[in-house]
């Protein structure tokens, strides 16, 4: 359900955009950011941090993209956002930072039972900055060249299935991984 929520303003973004035009997509685009952080604010009395990177983001790529009419901005906003990710993942693992990867503290945070040795959090850590600079370097990929049609199509399509891909595999490997760590198997 996170998960769908999570995509929640590519989705309206997508069926703007097969209603309308990408300009359109990108007002409904905003509007769907901003109903995000807010919705997440008023149910959890706290803001997600990815949520609110993203959310800045296309604030300030969609505004570009409607203030100078050119659709190239919007294109550049998941690239960018994910390779930011990429960096905030990559920072966490200097002790300076933080004590444990940024991985570990998501998942600490969830509130679950997930025990891992210290490298395999750096490894799961490692996989998800991978992950985030490859969707990056694809969504640069297809914004140069293909048209803006297939672009749309891949930013829902393509990023929600790779995304989806991605975790699922993430679920084998921690299952495999942490499988005999479990405190709740009693």
């Amino acid at each position: 359900m996170q998960l769908l929520f999570d995509f929640l303003p590519i989705i309206a973004f997508f069926v703007a955009y097969k209603l309308a035009d990408i300009y359109v997509a990108t007002g409904v685009l905003i509007a769907a950011s901003i109903m995000q952080v807010t919705i997440h604010w008023l149910w959890k009395r706290r803001v997600n941090p990815m949520h609110l990177v993203s959310s800045g983001l296309v604030l300030l790529f969609g505004g570009l993209t409607l203030l100078i009419h050119d659709k190239a901005f919007i294109m550049w906003k998941p690239t960018v956002v994910n390779w930011l990710f990429a960096a905030a993942f990559l920072a966490s693992l200097w002790r300076r930072v933080s004590d444990r990867p940024l991985i570990q503290r998501m998942f600490g945070a969830s509130g679950g039972e997930l025990v891992l040795e210290n490298s395999q959090w750096r490894r799961l850590n490692w996989l998800w900055i991978g992950f985030f600079l490859f969707m990056g370097a694809a969504n640069l990929a297809v914004f140069r060249n293909f048209d803006e049609a297939t672009w749309v199509n891949f930013k829902l399509w393509g990023m929600l299935g790779l995304t989806l891909a991605f975790i699922l595999l993430q679920g084998f490997w921690l299952t495999a991984k942490a499988g005999g760590h479990d405190k709740s198997a009693g």
